[in-house]
């Protein structure tokens, strides 16, 4: 018997929808009836992550409360950095697939050490927190080239996924690999709009691909 799963959205809209046909996608079925029930909230005017994360926590605390009621039996975020408002999630009282733990235990299991993150500075916080709980060591972008990814991620949620914005994503992986990275972690979920494992030359850990797998995991 499978479970519902309620998706806390909208950070950004287009990764949120990219994350849901991943799930289907990953699902082992043969008719409508072997798919996931979805409940998605959907939510673009959760408060900026980043400048307002009290309003953002007490947000994404309602939202979670919402998918409850409205019969979610398990929660997941394709967002990575607001992971950091987890404990509001939480505050609901469903199982939360915590998505940077999940995607750390997946990078671990390729046996590198060195691990590159492209993250908002947010998502770079936790993930720089769990790699070294998991004994492995961040590279990180440093100086323009931190401004660089925002503006890539900022492109994509304008609607611009074209040849510049893919191109300088390609650029900041092969960045991290040439600093040492044993493999890339892709910590933003708008980063997988714009790159492909073939692009990097290291291993890209995608964290929605991930999240979407472990949700099937667990609802099925």
């Amino acid at each position: 018997m499978t479970q519902t799963l309620g998706i806390l959205g909208g950070m950004g809209p287009v990764a949120t929808t990219a994350f849901m046909a991943r799930v289907q996608a990953l699902t082992p079925a043969k008719r409508d009836e072997d798919h996931i029930r979805m409940l998605v909230d959907l939510n673009p005017h959760v408060p900026n992550r980043h400048t307002a994360p009290e309003a953002a926590g007490k947000t994404l605390g309602e939202m979670a409360a919402r998918l409850r009621e409205a019969g979610a039996e398990v929660l997941a975020m394709p967002c990575n950095t607001a992971h950091s408002h987890a404990g509001a999630i939480r505050a609901a009282g469903l199982p939360f697939i915590d998505m940077i733990a999940a995607t750390v235990e997946a990078v671990a299991k390729t046996g590198v050490t060195r691990v590159g993150v492209l993250a908002t500075p947010g998502g770079e916080a936790l993930y720089a927190e769990a790699l070294a709980r998991a004994g492995l060591e961040m590279v990180r972008l440093e100086g323009a080239d931190r401004e660089a990814f925002m503006t890539a991620v900022f492109a994509v949620k304008g609607g611009d996924d074209g040849a510049g914005p893919r191109g300088e994503m390609r650029r900041l992986a092969e960045t991290l690999v040439q600093a040492g990275a044993g493999a890339v972690i892709a910590g933003c979920t708008e980063v997988p709009l714009l790159l492909r494992a073939e692009e990097v030359s290291a291993p890209l850990v995608d964290s929605a691909e991930v999240l979407a797998a472990v949700c099937v995991e667990m609802c099925r």
